[in-house]
């Protein structure tokens, strides 16, 4: 279900790699309890969110924002570029679709516990109309350092710096971002796919963006067992010029356990911690043993790559 590179030109980004300080959020379901928390986190940070959607509420503000009753009327009256959703899983495929059909370029579901169906329908409509990039369910968003962040992560372990991130899980981003920061080591743009069994982007699609983002000159990914969309990766990284160190989670265990996200689910011989890192190595990526190990990994990478 992944996008070929050809098949990627199809789907326009606001910005170079997704987002960016020129990025113009409208957040759906601002003004829930967690719209509100990670909305006034989001501004305090210096996104430019310039408007909410709750239907009911549409004429009043909130935060300071102005709220409207339907995406149409707040893409019309203040000209988003993308699109951040919190609202609850019952209504999330409806307020993505509602996304996509006022236009938005592209567009972050935090929300998880989605209904596979709703999932799968979602992104059926979604792929064939080809004008909205969806990054997630299930995430925890995404950020460029110092210019714009749309979702729930800790702005403050951020840094501005060379390297690319691309994670299924979000509390193994913060840790890893935490120490390439404390190491020196800033980042570009940090993306979450999120945990999903049906995710609206993918590494493979992620890492052409990072190979083709002149600012990016090392990328981590950050995988875990279940699916094969980290083998997929791998065909693609066997193609990249730029270093990528792996790290998968998940590698202790218990064989037959389902682990942690509803994607998490191995099948046979594949979905596995080690058929994942056995694809990277054969990739030619750099696998970190554990999270702690990945700065001086990726350090080495850059000093390689000089």
């Amino acid at each position: 279900m992944g996008r070929s590179a050809t098949d990627l030109a199809r789907y326009p980004e606001p910005v170079a790699i997704l987002v960016d300080e020129n990025t113009r959020v409208v957040v759906s379901g601002m003004t829930g309890s967690e719209g509100t928390f990670h909305t006034r986190q989001m501004l305090e940070y210096g996104t430019k969110v310039v408007a909410g959607v709750t239907p009911g509420k549409g004429g009043t503000e909130h935060l300071g924002l102005p709220v409207f009753d339907s995406m149409e009327e707040a893409v019309t009256a203040t000209s988003p570029n993308a699109g951040l959703v919190f609202v609850p899983a019952p209504f999330a495929k409806d307020a993505v679709l509602e996304c996509a059909a006022a236009g938005l370029p592209f567009v972050t579901l935090i929300t998880e516990g989605i209904p596979i169906l709703d999932s799968v329908t979602m992104m059926n409509r979604l792929r064939s109309e080809g004008r909205t990039r969806l990054l997630g369910g299930n995430c925890a968003g995404i950020i460029s350092p110092s210019k714009c962040k749309m979702g729930i992560m800790p702005g403050h372990i951020f840094a501005e710096g060379p390297v690319g991130l691309v994670s299924r899980s979000g509390t193994l981003t913060y840790e890893i971002v935490w120490e390439l920061t404390r190491t020196g080591l800033g980042q570009t743009t940090c993306v979450g796919i999120g945990g999903d069994p049906v995710p609206g982007t993918r590494f493979l699609e992620v890492l052409e963006m990072f190979e083709a983002d002149p600012a990016t000159t090392s990328v981590v990914m950050v995988g875990e067992i279940g699916g094969t969309d980290e083998e997929a990766a791998a065909e693609f990284i066997k193609t990249m010029k730029k270093p990528v160190v792996g790290f998968i989670s998940g590698r202790t265990a218990p064989p037959g356990k389902r682990m942690g996200h509803a994607g998490a689910i191995v099948s046979g011989s594949k979905g596995t911690a080690q058929s994942k890192v056995d694809a990277l190595r054969e990739a030619g990526a750099t696998v970190a043993d554990t999270p702690s190990e990945i700065p001086k990994l990726v350090a080495a990478s850059l000093a390689a790559s000089v």
